[in-house]
């Protein structure tokens, strides 16, 4: 069974594969506070999200090592161009945001998914948004781990 691929438009489809093509936030972390693996079995994509946690309680380095589609290693990609940088309460409320886009739910004010807005067509392809949930998904799963480990950094 093939299935479609969503319908981009030209600009929107050239982001999508230049993120997929050479995708950001590849580069090894000084220090991982946690790192954490997910996978897509119906599909196959796979990610590694690493965290290092500055002492300030920001999201000092990510790391995203996305295997599979264009859409999930896109996706991962844009994560650490939005995430790094950003406060824990912040990496939340993108999460949150970018969930939201794709599965329908109230919008997450003044929250800026930058790039990430490239992939809202995905929403019309079910089987699609779980690719570009993926590293989302595994990046909420680093937090709760850092959270349960109790790192308050």
């Amino acid at each position: 069974m093939t299935i479609p691929e969503p319908n981009f438009d030209a600009l929107y489809r050239d982001l999508i594969l230049d993120h997929y093509k050479a995708p950001h936030g590849r580069a090894p972390l000084a220090r991982e506070d946690v790192v954490t693996e997910g996978m897509n079995p119906v599909c196959g994509d796979e990610v590694d999200v690493a965290l290092q946690i500055g002492e300030d309680g920001r999201v000092a380095g990510v790391r995203v090592d996305g295997r599979g589609c264009a859409i999930s290693v896109s996706s991962g990609s844009i994560l650490h161009d939005l995430i790094e940088g950003k406060s824990i309460a912040a990496t939340h409320d993108h999460i949150a945001a970018v969930k939201a886009m794709l599965q329908g739910g109230a919008q997450t004010k003044g929250v800026d998914l930058g790039d990430f807005e490239a992939l809202e067509g995905v929403k019309h392809f079910p089987v699609r948004v779980k690719c570009a949930l993926l590293p989302w998904t595994t990046l909420d799963q680093a937090l709760r781990e850092l959270e349960a480990k109790g790192d308050k950094r």
